[in-house]
């Protein structure tokens, strides 16, 4: 069986900053979250899988934006949505 791979980290040029420090929708509905993730394509902000409402996976299916990566102090991974892949 071979390692699982992706295609997706080799096709972005310009990885983009967070845009905020916070999940604004999460701010927006008054709701709370467990860690934030940012959109490595356009650096939109939202929360994880763990979170009750799941913005950072919404914004992918919703814009087609598969990288995120963590923005948890002292945390340095990325993660591709379709092909569930952690690049560490």
């Amino acid at each position: 069986m071979s390692a699982p791979t992706c295609t997706h980290f080799e096709v972005l040029t310009d990885l983009r900053e967070p845009t905020s420090d916070v999940c604004d929708e999460c701010v927006a509905m008054g709701s709370t979250w467990v860690h934030l993730r940012s959109c490595l394509e356009c650096g939109a902000v939202g929360c994880c899988d763990n979170s009750v409402n799941r913005h950072a996976r919404k914004h992918w299916q919703e814009h087609d934006h598969p990288l995120i990566r963590s923005i948890e102090p002292g945390e340095a991974w990325r993660y591709c949505f379709p092909d569930h892949y952690l690049a560490k």
